[in-house]
C-alpha cells in the first residue's frame, strides 16, 4: 500500500486513503467535478498503484483522459458455478501444467477472495404445481451434477481464498446484494491497523451490475478474464465513458420497476451507451429503494452499458438496515462515504461526457419482445403491434382442445432481475389472491414456476400469506436458482410438445427475467417475452400472447361478471402496506447466518485433482497442447462461417437443454448417458470434449454461408465447408476442419457477441481453430475473452462491412501487420478467380497488456510463462 496520502478514519480506529487529495494535487479543484465512478477508481490507485506510476495514473482521472492504461485491483471476484467452476477447471489445469514442468502446483490460488455460489445448475424439471417440486427438482439437480459437486467441493478444499455457498440457496446476484457486499470494505494492512475502502468486484456474469444499486464498482466479465484478476494481476482499463442519466419525476400509480427498466433500456439502447459506466442520480433515483435500483442496475448488459451506478444515499443505509446487516457496519458506510467524498450531496458538481434524462412519470405498463429485451411492448399496443390479434382463432382451438395460436408453454417468475425487489414478488402474489377469490385459474398447458433469487422471498411471502395463493395458481418454489431465464425451463409435457411439433405451432414463453433472445428460454418456445412478475401471473390465466391483456376478459367471477387485468391489479398501497408489515431484518439474518457459517476446512486434498477419465462435466483442459500450442499464423483462413448483426452468445455456444438430435446430444448418448440427463449444455462446460461440440449449435442460427435455393439464408447448426462447397451440420465442418490442421477466421456484422459473459463462446471457437474474428463491432466482454483465448480480434473500419465486400465463404484470408493497441492491420482477401483484395482493419488489442496475453496465447498461457519464470528466477 502507498502512504502518501494515508490518513485516520475521524472517529475510528481505522485508517483511509485520501483520493481527494492526491487528485487536487494533481489538479487542484479536480475533486468536486469528478464523477463517482472515478472517485471510486482514484481511491483503488492510491490505495494500490506503484508509486511510480501512481502520478501518470491519477493525470488520467484528474483530467479525465482516456489516452493511458492504468491498473484496477477489484476487491472480489464473484462467480456462478458454470463460469465459476470452468475457471476453477482451468485453474486445476494450470496446477497440472505447472507440475508437468517441474513447478509447485499448491502455490496456484486465487490471490483475490474468491466466491462461487451454485445457481446455474438447476432445471425446471418439475412445475410449480408439484407440491415437491423443490426437492424433486434438487434431487435430480444433485444426480445429474455429481461430478460437477465433486470438483466444486475439491475446489473449496484444494484452493486457498475460496469460498463456495452450495445449491439451492439463492443465486449470485441477490446474494451479493443481500449479503456479501459489505459496502465499505475493513482490511488489516499487517501493521496493526485496519484500511477502510470501497468494496468493488468483478463477476462472471453480465448482470453482476446488479450490485452497483449499492453504490459498489461491480462489473461483469468473461471467465478467462476472471482468472487473470483471481490470480493477482490487475484488470487493465482507460478511464471508461462515464455518462449521466438524471431521473425525474416519480412513477405513476400501478407501475412496477420492471415497467420501468423495460422503459429505460429502450431508451438507453436508443442513446448508444454501449460500453459506458451509467451514474443514475436526481430526484427520481432517490425516490427509488435499493430494491427499485437493483432492478434497474441488473438490465445493465441488456441496454449495453458496462455498469449502472446509484450513489450511496439513505436509501442504502435503509437497504442494509432492512437486510440485517450489523448497526457498525451501517454506520461505517454512511461515514466513510461523508467522509471520502462517495456520499450522494457530495456528488452535486459532478461533471459527465452527456447527461441524459429521463421521466418516471411517463413509463406505462410494459412488456419486452419478442426476441429482444431492448425491444419495449407497451401493453396497450399489444394489438397494434400485431401481438394480440386473432384471438378469436386461439379461442376456437382452445374449445376443440387444441393448443391455442401464441400458446403460452412457459410461464416463469424466474430470478434476477425481478425476484430481488419484494414488491415485485408481493404484487404478484396480491394478483394471484384476487385471481383466486374470483375462481380463476390458469391454463393447463402451461408450465408454471416460480425460482426466487434468495430464500428470504420465501419467508416473507408465508409471513404475507401470499405464498398459497401463488402455490394455487402453479407458482409454487421449483427452486432458488437462475432456471428459466438461462434455459433451464426444463421438459414440457410429452404430449403438449408433441402437439407443438406436429403442428409446427407457434409457442412462447413470459418470464419476469432479462434475457429473451430466441432459442434461449426453450427449444419449442418460438420466442420469449418479458414482463414483471404480476404480468406472468395474468398470463399464465390468459393462456396465449394472442390476449390483449389490457382489455380482453380474462374470465367471470363467480357472479358471472367479466374480470379484466384491471379488477386483479393490486393498489401500490395494498403493496406497500405488505412489504413494511411483512418483510424483516430478522428474516435475512436467519437464512444468511447459517449459509456463511460453512465451517472450517479440516484437511486439505492433494493439490492436483483427481480426473475422471469418463466425465462428461470435468476434464482436464487441454490449453497446452494440440492447436492451442501451435503456431498461429493468421494465413490463409478459411471462413467456418458468415454472420449478419447481433450475434449473441447465446448463438456462439448456447446454454439451454441438450437434444438428442444434436452433436452433444449423440456424444452424451455414446459416453452412457441417458437421455433424460443430458442437462445443459452450461452445465457441462466444465468438460471440452462436451461443450466445444456447441460451438455455433443454436438452431437459430444464420450463416450467410449456407442458403435456400432462392438465396435466402437457411436457418440452423450449419456450415459449407470449403473448397468443396459441401454442406453439413456445424460440428462435423468443425471437425473437418480439425483434421486437416485448416486456420479458420469469422466474418461478421455489428455487434458481435452480446448476451451472457460466456467465455466458451471464445473458447469453443479456438478449439475450432479459429485465429481471428473481423466484424463490425464486439461486445465488451467476448472480445476481452476472444483476447484471453488467444483470438485476435479485428474491426472493419466505419463503411465497409462483409457486405460491401461481397464476402461469400469461398475465400482464404491473411491478416498482415504486427498486433499491437488500435493499430490498423491489413486484411488480404484471395479470391477463388485469384483476385485479391487488401482492406485496413482496426486491431481490437485494446491495450499493452492485452497484447501480451495474446502474443502468449492467452491468459493462461501466460500466467504459466509467467509463473515458471519467477519460479526459476527464486530457485537460482
Amino acid at each position: 500500500m502507498n502512504t502518501a496520502y494515508r490518513r485516520p478514519l475521524p472517529g475510528t480506529s481505522l485508517d483511509y486513503f485520501d483520493a481527494r487529495a492526491a487528485i487536487d494535487d494533481v489538479r487542484p479543484g479536480a475533486w468536486d467535478s469528478l464523477p463517482y465512478t472515478a472517485r471510486v477508481l482514484a481511491e483503488q490507485l492510491v490505495r494500490r498503484c506503484d508509486p511510480a506510476l501512481l502520478g501518470d495514473a491519477l493525470a488520467q482521472i484528474a483530467w479525465q483522459r482516456q489516452d493511458l492504461d492504468f491498473p484496477w485491483y477489484p476487491a472480489r471476484v464473484v462467480c456462478h458455478d458454470i463460469l465459476g467452476q470452468t475457471a476453477l477447471v482451468d485453474l486445476a489445469g494450470l496446477r497440472d501444467a505447472i507440475a508437468d514442468q517441474g513447478g509447485d502446483p499448491s502455490r496456484i490460488n486465487p490471490v483475490v477472495p474468491t466466491q462461487l455460489i451454485v445457481d446455474h445448475s438447476l432445471a425446471v424439471e418439475y412445475g410449480g404445481d408439484d407440491p415437491d417440486a423443490f426437492a424433486r427438482n434438487r434431487a435430480v439437480e444433485e444426480r445429474r451434477n455429481e461430478d460437477r459437486f465433486h470438483f466444486i467441493e475439491w475446489t473449496r478444499r484444494a484452493f486457498r481464498n475460496v469460498d463456495v455457498i452450495p445449491a439451492g440457496n439463492g443465486i449470485m446476484h441477490q446474494i451479493n446484494l443481500e449479503k456479501m457486499s459489505p459496502v465499505v470494505q475493513v482490511q488489516p494492512d499487517g501493521n496493526g491497523r485496519s484500511v477502510a475502502f470501497p468494496d468493488t468486484c468483478v463477476g462472471t456474469d453480465s448482470h453482476t451490475p446488479h450490485v452497483d444499486a449499492l453504490g459498489v464498482i461491480a462489473i461483469g466479465v468473461g471467465g478467462l478474464e476472471a482468472e487473470s484478476v483471481m490470480l493477482g494481476r490487475a484488470s487493465m482499463m482507460r478511464l471508461p465513458d462515464i455518462v449521466g442519466v438524471r431521473l425525474t419525476g416519480r412513477r405513476q400509480p400501478g407501475i412496477t420497476a420492471t415497467d420501468i427498466v423495460l422503459a429505460l433500456t429502450e431508451f438507453l439502447r436508443r442513446q448508444k451507451v454501449v460500453g459506458a459506466w451509467l451514474e443514475f442520480f436526481g430526484d427520481g433515483a432517490a425516490s427509488l429503494s435499493v430494491g427499485d435500483r437493483a432492478t434497474i442496475s441488473n438490465m445493465c448488459p441488456e441496454y449495453g452499458a458496462t455498469a449502472a451506478m446509484f450513489y450511496i444515499d439513505a436509501q442504502t443505509l435503509a437497504y442494509l438496515r432492512l437486510t440485517g446487516r450489523a448497526p457498525e457496519q451501517v454506520a461505517l458506510v454512511e461515514h466513510y462515504a461523508r467522509t471520502s467524498g462517495l456520499w450522494a450531496d457530495a456528488l452535486a458538481h459532478a461533471e459527465y461526457e452527456r447527461v441524459l434524462e429521463f421521466d418516471l412519470a411517463g413509463v406505462e405498463r410494459n412488456m419486452a419482445g419478442p426476441s429482444n429485451p431492448h425491444k419495449r411492448l407497451p401493453t396497450a399496443q399489444l394489438a397494434e403491434r400485431g401481438i394480440a390479434v386473432g384471438l378469436e382463432q386461439a379461442l376456437a382451438e382452445e374449445r376443440e382442445g387444441l393448443l391455442p395460436d401464441g400458446a403460452v408453454i412457459i410461464a416463469a417468475i424466474t430470478s434476477c432481475t425481478n425476484t430481488s425487489n419484494p414488491r415485485n414478488l408481493v404484487a404478484a402474489g396480491l394478483l394471484a389472491r384476487k385471481a383466486n377469490a374470483l375462481g380463476l385459474v390458469r391454463k393447463p398447458w402451461v408450465k408454471t414456476s416460480f425460482a426466487p433469487g434468495s430464500r428470504v422471498a420465501r419467508l416473507y411471502l408465508e409471513e404475507a400469506g401470499l405464498l398459497p395463493e401463488l402455490e394455487k395458481l402453479g407458482f409454487g418454489i421449483v427452486g432458488y436458482a437462475c432456471t428459466t431465464c438461462n434455459g433451464m425451463s426444463g421438459a414440457l409435457d410429452p404430449k403438449i410438445q408433441q402437439e407443438i411439433v406436429e403442428r409446427g405451432l407457434y409457442a412462447t414463453a413470459v418470464l419476469s427475467g432479462n434475457r429473451n433472445f430466441d432459442g434461449r428460454i426453450h427449444p419449442h418456445a418460438r420466442q420469449a417475452f418479458l414482463a414483471s412478475p404480476p404480468l406472468v401471473v395474468a398470463y399464465a390465466l390468459a393462456g396465449t400472447v394472442r390476449f390483449d391483456i389490457e382489455r380482453d376478459t380474462l374470465g367471470h367471477g363467480l357472479d358471472g361478471r367479466p374480470i379484466t387485468l384491471a379488477d386483479l391489479w393490486p393498489s401500490d398501497t395494498e403493496i406497500d402496506a405488505i412489504v413494511a408489515a411483512c418483510v424483516k431484518p430478522e428474516q435475512f439474518r436467519e437464512v444468511y447466518g447459517p449459509m456463511f457459517d460453512l465451517g472450517k476446512v479440516t484437511a486439505a486434498p492433494d493439490p492436483l485433482y483427481a480426473w475422471r477419465p469418463r466425465s462428461t462435466y470435468i476434464r482436464r483442459p487441454p490449453y497446452w497442447e494440440g492447436v492451442l500450442a501451435g503456431e498461429r499464423t493468421l494465413q490463409g483462413m478459411r471462413p467456418l462461417a458468415v454472420l449478419p448483426d447481433n450475434i449473441t452468445t447465446d448463438h456462439l455456444s448456447p446454454s439451454n437443454a441438450i437434444l438428442p438430435d444434436s452433436a452433444a446430444g449423440e456424444y452424451l448418448a455414446r459416453m452412457g448417458l441417458p437421455e433424460e440427463d443430458f442437462n445443459s449444455y452450461a452445465t457441462h462446460r466444465g468438460d471440452h470434449m462436451t461443450a466445444q461440440r456447441a460451438t455455433f449449435a443454436n438452431p437459430t442460427l444464420r450463416n450467410e454461408m449456407v442458403r435456400n435455393p432462392d438465396g435466402s439464408v437457411r436457418q440452423g447448426s450449419l456450415a459449407r465447408v470449403e473448397p468443396e462447397g459441401t454442406v453439413m451440420r456445424m460440428w462435423e465442418a468443425i471437425e473437418t476442419y480439425m483434421l486437416r490442421l485448416q486456420p479458420l477466421i469469422i466474418i461478421a456484422g455489428a455487434d458481435y457477441g452480446q448476451g451472457s459473459s460466456r467465455d466458451w463462446a471464445a473458447k469453443g471457437v479456438r478449439l475450432a481453430g479459429v485465429e481471428a474474428i473481423v466484424a463490425e463491432g464486439f461486445e465488451r466482454i467476448h472480445r476481452s475473452n476472444l483476447v484471453g483465448m488467444g483470438v485476435l480480434p479485428l474491426e472493419f473500419k466505419p463503411g465497409t462491412t462483409r457486405l460491401t465486400l461481397g464476402i461469400d465463404g469461398t475465400e482464404t484470408f491473411d491478416v498482415l501487420g504486427e498486433p499491437a493497441p488500435r493499430a490498423d492491420l491489413t486484411l488480404v482477401i484471395r479470391r477463388p478467380a485469384g483476385d485479391t483484395l487488401e482492406v485496413p482493419v482496426t486491431c481490437r488489442l485494446d491495450t499493452a497488456e492485452d497484447v501480451s496475453i495474446y502474443a502468449a496465447g492467452g491468459v493462461l498461457q501466460r500466467f504459466a510463462q509467467d509463473f515458471l519464470a519467477t519460479t526459476e528466477k527464486e530457485s537460482v
